[in-house]
């Protein structure tokens, strides 16, 4: 396996912060690389010293001779004043990068909604990232240095880049660096992982997943052996005391497979203490849209345009929804219709009395009002006692639950970083006790560390929840069920993720006229007639179903093991128990009998 480029040694110190000590890393022929770290630990940094961008201050970086590496910034370098086209393609004639089945598959699968000849100033914030991704992945490179490429991507688009990124080079061939906090597109795409720390960069073997059970083990290997140190420290304070023992044994220890490191974790949420702690605050009502239209009136030309049509959506107390959408699909109008915020044109909205809703925006408007405070000036305005877990606690300790230091309390919030900002308003959203809450994309500006925090903190959360974000582990992780927005219509999708996917593609393939730029070039297939993309996509599909179902089953059990514990002459509890099951049970044969169905399909 060729080496393509690497760094021996390498050091290097900002004025504040001292970032590598001695790395040295090498990458592969074949390497398909996820790095991860805290926020401000040097993984950019790692990408720009590597792709040659940054000298480092001692050590040296190689590539080998000809290698030619592509790297893509978290903030782009385009051109406001160009077109698209000048952007992606430079002043190439048309039949040179139209000629090339692999460029136009990338112009149609990033950016084949966007005016080829529009200025790029004029883009919004997706679309310029597509542009820039799209100038990048249309070069023949032996090297991608990518940084934080999922920003700003709806799902779909998600989805095309990591199956484009799988298939760009044969096995063995071209290597692959990515940043991101996308737990889902790590798994899917990496193979390795760094993890960058306190000065240096430790690797891991496998995707995502794979370095998290590692990184448990490592863990418990070094408590294991933190143990024995002070074991052995009050062993010599023994003897100094009392004299020589007779003799110490070392404890043996084994390391178990994956499966036995999470034997002891319980199931991340308890859905029927939640869902009595959030009836208890709620009452049986909480909001029913019914039949809703909704949208904007033109200013200029005063017609009404829909966004959102005939939607009907019953949400109770207690449930954990996911909106699932494009960008521009409408899920800001479905929020705004939920909270009561927009009127809609035709049907009614229902919210019940005892709603109170926590809203987490993606701009974070809600600290516009204390960007002049400390934080512990904003801390103090809020109750001294929580309980959480049904334990008590302070706004504070919540507060280093979510990374923050004693020393940090007296920042001023508008010295705080994105992340920071936004897990600070998330901790006053929760703060504020809404029984009702609404998070629009949370995730964002957190690493992956700080996100399995958050996640943590809000399988605790007794009320209804209502997620929107791009990060599908994120959405899988925290939400029972899914809804999707596509064509202005509001559906539920049982199968989650793979589901909404598989409806988006059919929805942008039945009776639509072809792209500008759509190429005939069909992809391989086998001799069942299904191609390499859509025999992968199943995969996938089956993949998450076989998860689901495994869900699914212990919520059963669970409710079944529940019933036990109502008394016999309650029957209203039980009989409303015993439709808890059957609902559960259902859920579980429509699971079933979907993973049966993409089983034939994949099997031919």
């Amino acid at each position: 396996m060729a080496i393509l480029l690497g760094c021996d040694s390498v050091q290097l110190e900002f004025p504040t912060k001292h970032i590598f000590n001695a790395v040295t890393l090498g990458v592969n022929e074949g390497d398909r690389i996820g790095i991860v770290g805290r926020n401000g630990d040097g993984k950019s940094t790692l990408l720009s010293v590597l792709a040659g961008e940054l000298e480092p201050d001692d050590g040296r970086v190689t590539h080998r001779r000809d290698v030619r590496v592509g790297l893509l910034g978290q903030k782009d370098a385009l051109d406001d004043d160009a077109t698209v086209r000048q952007a992606v393609v430079g002043d190439a004639p048309e039949y040179e990068w139209a000629s090339s089945p692999r460029v136009r598959q990338v112009l149609d699968g990033l950016i084949a909604d966007v005016p080829w000849e529009g200025r790029v100033g004029d883009l919004s914030g997706g679309q310029r990232r597509r542009v820039d991704l799209a100038r990048l992945l249309i070069g023949t490179y032996d090297v991608l240095m990518l940084d934080e490429p999922t920003n700003h991507l709806d799902m779909r688009t998600i989805n095309w880049l990591a199956t484009h990124l799988k298939e760009r080079w044969s096995n063995g061939a071209g290597a692959l660096l990515v940043v991101t906090h996308d737990r889902w597109f790590l798994d899917e795409v990496c193979t390795s992982m760094w993890e960058v720390h306190d000065g240096c960069v430790d690797p891991f073997e496998g995707g995502y997943s794979a370095y998290i059970l590692q990184r448990v083990e490592r863990d418990r290997l070094a408590q294991v052996a933190e143990d024995r140190r002070r074991n052995m420290a009050r062993k010599e304070l023994a003897w100094l005391s009392r004299g020589a023992q007779a003799r110490s044994t070392k404890p043996k220890f084994r390391v178990e497979a994956a499966r036995a490191l999470i034997a002891d974790v319980p199931p991340v949420r308890n859905e029927l203490e939640l869902k009595r702690l959030a009836v208890a605050r709620l009452g049986k009502q909480v909001i029913d849209v019914l039949d809703v239209t909704a949208g904007y009136t033109d200013a200029r030309t005063g017609a009404f345009a829909p966004v959102v049509s005939d939607a009907t959506w019953l949400i109770g107390a207690g449930d954990r929804f996911g909106l699932l959408g494009e960008n521009g699909a409408g899920k800001s109008t479905m929020l705004s219709v939920i909270q009561g915020a927009l009127a809609p044109v035709r049907g009614r909205v229902k919210i019940g009395q005892t709603v109170r809703f926590g809203v987490l925006s993606q701009q974070l408007d809600e600290l516009a009002p204390h960007m002049d405070e400390t934080i512990r000036e904003v801390l103090s305005r809020y109750k001294r006692v929580y309980v959480v877990d049904g334990k008590e606690t302070s706004p504070e300790k919540l507060l280093e639950r979510l990374g923050f230091t004693t020393k940090q309390l007296w920042s001023r919030i508008s010295d705080l970083s994105g992340g920071q900002r936004r897990r600070l308003s998330l901790l006053l959203t929760i703060l504020d006790e809404p029984n009702v809450l609404i998070l629009d994309e949370p995730g964002n500006d957190l690493d992956t560390d700080m996100l399995a925090i958050v996640e943590d903190l809000l399988d605790s959360w007794p009320g209804t929840l209502i997620l929107v974000t791009h990060d599908r582990y994120l959405m899988e992780r925290v939400t029972d069920h899914q809804y999707a927005l596509i064509d202005g219509r509001l559906r539920h999708v049982p199968g989650g993720v793979d589901e909404y996917l598989r409806l988006v593609e059919d929805a942008g393939s039945k009776g639509q006229a072809a792209p500008k730029r759509e190429t005939d070039t069909l992809a391989s297939k086998r001799d069942d007639g299904l191609s390499n993309t859509e025999r992968q996509r199943l995969r996938r599909e089956v993949s998450s179903l076989e998860r689901k179902m495994e869900s699914r089953r212990a919520k059963v059990e669970e409710l079944k093991a529940a019933m036990a514990a109502i008394e016999p002459t309650d029957y209203a509890g039980l009989i409303a128990q015993q439709q808890a099951v059957d609902a559960a049970a259902a859920e579980l044969d429509g699971l079933e009998t979907a993973w049966l169905e993409a089983s034939e399909r994949l099997d031919g």
